[in-house]
């Protein structure tokens, strides 16, 4: 595929996203349910139960919901909650959302309360719908918000309250809403929060025409064909769950595949067979679960894979030749962020493969041009370490102009001139344009494929009546790639203690999230500050200190 195609498909991608009057409804769905036999979703149960979905079945669902919603108030640029786990409800859901022209708000749902007010609050959300498990979340926030809440449930129960609703029993009720709202390429698709090194996480602001930047990834970094099963294991809260399992897909006319237990290596390696998956990507530390299985768990299930995909951390070079014993392929390293969508890949796409370098992230996707800046904002040279970055002046592709209400961190991710937006990674690249992942230029901590930043952990342990400060950095671990870690200096009356390390530990999972909590305490008598009293994380990272771990 040479250089113009290229640069003529990247501009039919911009010119049918970044369009006028455009429905996200039609584009994702309406247009491939005019084949009435096409799967867009085939879900399979913790239990087992497997059911499919057709386009012109979800099309058909999510305009009943699309009516509850509307009936409910929302309109165009309203922001919507969503608290689901991988299931059906959540693919109608924010096909509906996008129907009438509205927000995606993803919660996920391992959030805990003090997370999920903060989302719903900032974004002045007017309804979350959530399900029975997550539901208990939003309790005290009732009062506090005035948010409506729609639930799904096995059951058709009538509006249980004032302000809520049941998901089924509503749609049981609703007319199917025929005309679409339409909207523009700049008008906003999602607002997904991301963990910023200080202060609350931010409001990324994720316009329509990011879905150029997203089919590109399917077809040139993923190659995912016509006859190609796909399943990517990332949850739909997340950037890569969302822009490349929920709407990736649908957007090519593509099923995708949900699971709805906890991951498993053997039911991994059951679905994996059942459904014959030719196309795979998943978090470095799935494939390291994996491999912790054993081989021989790999064995007993016939693989059809032809190509296999990682993202979310830097991918150790054991895993691509474990992959390519049991699999007989390679895993090819991605690297992207919520502000970016995938932008750097080893690309699957024949005409853009090439060698795969041990420790390389791999190369710019056709669309962007991803280089290294010095301390001054200047190009480096090749194998000089600096700021990986985005040159926007040559990157078609790229999207993200600003953060939701946040002048201040949304200045900080630009140079001066605004030619280039920071991605917040140290890297290097190579005379081939290959680049190299060094580490975080920030106190961002990436543990499974999760980007964590300290703040919010930090304020959340400052609520314990036992804390007079913290302090929390990542470390090292061989299955997260990082984990976190928490540094507590007691109240007076209060001892150090395993008990005291593992309550403060529980009292982080339940308040903030299942994916946060610190995995690791040390007590200290002071922190290490800068004379203007900022925590030197750094100086934390690098020095041992007993620990105690939870």
């Amino acid at each position: 595929m040479s250089n113009v195609k290229f640069r003529n498909e990247i501009l039919l991608l911009l010119e049918k996203y970044g369009a006028q009057n455009l429905s996200v409804a039609e584009l994702l769905c309406d247009r491939h349910a005019k084949i009435p036999e096409k799967v867009a979703l085939f879900y399979e149960s913790e239990n087992g139960d497997s059911v499919k979905y057709t386009f012109a079945e979800l099309k058909e669902l999510s305009s009943k919901f699309a009516r509850v919603l509307a009936e409910v108030g929302i309109q165009k640029g309203d922001r919507v909650g969503v608290m689901l786990p991988k299931c059906p409800e959540m693919v109608i859901t924010a096909l509906a959302v996008w129907r009438l022209g509205a927000v995606y708000l993803p919660l996920f749902t391992a959030f805990g309360p003090s997370a999920i007010a903060h989302r719903l609050t900032d974004s002045e959300a007017k309804v979350v719908v959530t399900d029975t498990n997550n539901r208990p979340k939003l309790e005290d926030l009732m009062t506090k918000l005035p948010v409506s809440i729609v639930t799904v449930s096995d059951q058709f129960e009538e509006k249980v309250a004032k302000d809520e609703y049941s998901f089924w029993n509503e749609m049981k009720k609703s007319e199917p809403i025929r005309n679409v709202t339409l909207v523009n390429g700049d008008d906003l698709l999602i607002l997904l929060y991301t963990s910023g090194t200080t202060g609350n996480p931010k409001g990324v602001k994720i316009p329509v025409k990011s879905l150029a930047s997203f089919e590109a990834y399917m077809r040139f970094a993923l190659d995912l064909r016509n006859e190609d099963m796909y399943w990517n294991l990332a949850d739909p809260g997340w950037a890569y769950g969302l822009y490349y399992n929920l709407i990736g897909p649908l957007l090519i006319g593509k099923a995708t595949l949900f699971y709805g237990g906890p991951f498993n290596p053997n039911e991994v390696y059951r679905i994996l067979e059942k459904y014959s998956v030719t196309n795979f990507a998943a978090a470095p530390t799935a494939y390291k679960t994996l491999i912790n299985a054993g081989k021989s768990a790999a064995l007993k299930y016939k693989s059809f894979l032809r190509a296999a995909s990682s993202a979310g951390e830097p991918l150790n070079p054991n895993i691509i030749s474990w992959a390519q014993e049991v699999w007989g392929i390679p895993i090819h390293d991605h690297f992207g962020q919520t502000e970016l969508g995938m932008a750097v890949n080893n690309h699957h796409l024949p005409e853009l493969q090439e060698k795969l370098k041990p420790g390389s992230m791999g190369k710019s996707m056709p669309g962007f041009k991803m280089t290294v800046l010095d301390a001054e904002g200047k190009e480096l040279g090749p194998n000089q370490e600096g700021q990986m970055a985005v040159d926007i002046l040559n990157s078609p592709l790229y999207w993200f102009q600003n953060y939701w209400n946040d002048t201040e961190n949304t200045k900080m991710a630009f140079t001066s001139d605004g030619r280039y937006y920071f991605a917040g990674d140290s890297a290097s690249m190579d005379e081939d344009g290959y680049l190299f992942f060094s580490g975080r230029s920030d106190d961002i901590i990436l543990s499974a494929g999760y980007r964590i930043g300290p703040f919010e952990i930090e304020s959340a342990l400052m609520q314990h009546d036992a804390v007079s400060e913290a302090a929390v950095v990542g470390v090292p671990d061989q299955l997260r790639g990082e984990i976190v870690k928490a540094f507590i200096i007691l109240r007076d009356g209060y001892s150090s203690s395993n008990e005291i390390a593992k309550e403060l530990s529980t009292f982080v999972k339940e308040r903030l999230s299942a994916h946060e909590y610190p995995r690791q305490v040390s007590f200290l008598d002071e922190l290490p500050k800068t004379p203007s009293g900022k925590i030197q994380r750094f100086l934390l990272k690098n020095a041992e200190y007993k620990v105690i771990s939870c």
